[in-house]
């Protein structure tokens, strides 16, 4: 009886209200959640890449060129015309932090990482950030024993 009088009161039908019900506990339902749900891998391996992607942007936040070398692959991290991927990083770090809105797209990314959808297929995992990390496809490949960016 109490079930059609709170149906009645709505001026819905109690199926209606339940299915509103539901629609409203799926639009509150925390980012992190959801993402972890469409994330592809084990949670070790989604947390390790969720770690990997911080530590990047926040050593590009700093402005420290030697940390965000340290998540990059190898051949990334290479001697070129006799400059060090140290070097290379924080002449390109210093001029991003000076653009307007550099530090804002890193804050923003930085902010949406951990709630963001995590896909590992064997060594190669992507992270489905709104924007790219590099320029690239936001691609980490397990290589010397950590997830190390690719591109």
């Amino acid at each position: 009886m109490k079930r059609a009088q709170t149906a009645d009161m709505l001026g819905m039908s109690p199926r209606r209200t339940l299915a509103a019900l539901v629609c409203a506990a799926a639009l509150l339902a925390p980012a992190s959640a959801l993402a972890q749900r469409y994330s592809v891998g084990t949670r070790e391996q989604i947390a390790w890449v969720r770690r990997a992607a911080s530590n990047f942007v926040t050593a590009e936040l700093a402005g420290n060129g030697a940390n965000a070398c340290a998540i990059l692959n190898a051949p990334l991290r290479a001697t070129r015309h006799g400059r060090t991927c140290a070097q290379r990083w924080n002449a390109k770090l210093a001029k991003l932090l000076r653009e307007p809105g550099g530090r804002a797209r890193l804050r923003a990314q930085e902010h949406a990482i951990p709630s963001t959808a995590v896909i590992v297929h064997g060594n190669v995992a992507t992270l489905e950030l709104a924007t790219p990390l590099m320029g690239g496809p936001n691609r980490f490949l397990w290589t010397e024993n950590c997830w190390m960016l690719e591109s």
